[in-house]
């Protein structure tokens, strides 16, 4: 069984209710390796009391209720943390959207061929088009977006198409044709029917609007970072 078949094996074993120490036996692999493919999954209460469950049986109890301190204490903690980002991060005015845009362009933005921003998270994409919009004035009927996706997707292309289209309310005419990559993925996406490909996100005749970012992005580079309160 090749590592990627392993992983997904391992994670839907853990879903199951099987332990770290069960998935690694079962696959021939290390625990460190068993614990980390499973590291992000958020179990539901059924998977949790099934794996308690399997961990009475096995003579874990104890483990397992530390296990289950620890996670009810850090899914507290990000619960308490993310309350505090809203209280923190609530309407943005003009000017810190502008830099909040400018800064992930700085991050993900094209700065050799044509103004083009491109990611694989539909929240960040939509972000920037809300940027487009409200900061330059951009209606989305002059937006080009063009999807990067690989080949083995090339069967459901037009689903993937369909879904950028709905998500940021523009034409697919206004699509450019998909790039379908070679080779072998290197990430593994347990749902291949719910996998979108990367967006780039691009303006018609957008010389100018690019060299204005670039300008942006020059002066955030040398912009005092801290200012007086």
């Amino acid at each position: 069984m090749a590592k990627f078949e392993k992983r997904l094996e391992a994670r839907a074993l853990r879903r199951k209710g099987w332990s770290i120490r069960s998935i690694a036996s079962h696959l021939g692999i290390s625990r460190a390796s068993s614990s980390v493919w499973c590291s992000d999954l958020q179990l539901t209460q059924r998977q949790s009391d099934l794996l308690f469950k399997n961990a009475v049986q096995a003579g874990h109890v104890g483990r397992m209720k530390g296990a289950l301190a620890n996670r009810q204490k850090k899914e507290a903690a990000i619960a308490s943390y993310k309350e505090a980002g809203q209280r923190e991060i609530s309407a943005l005015s003009f000017r810190e959207v502008l830099l909040t845009g400018v800064a992930l362009y700085w991050a993900e933005g094209s700065r050799k061929s044509k103004f083009a921003f491109t990611n694989s998270e539909p929240a960040m994409v939509a972000f920037m088009a809300y940027w487009l919009e409200h900061i330059f004035g951009i209606k989305k009927e002059e937006f080009m977006p063009r999807i990067f996706i690989n080949a083995i997707h090339e069967p459901r292309i037009r689903k993937v198409v369909r879904f950028w289209s709905d998500f940021l309310g523009v034409s697919v005419r206004q699509f450019g044709k998909p790039v379908l990559l070679k080779g072998r993925p290197k990430k593994i996406y347990e749902n291949h029917e719910h996998y979108y490909g990367v967006l780039a996100l691009g303006v018609r005749r957008s010389g100018n609007l690019k060299y204005r970012v670039l300008g942006l992005i020059d002066a955030l580079k040398s912009a005092e970072k801290i200012s007086p309160a």
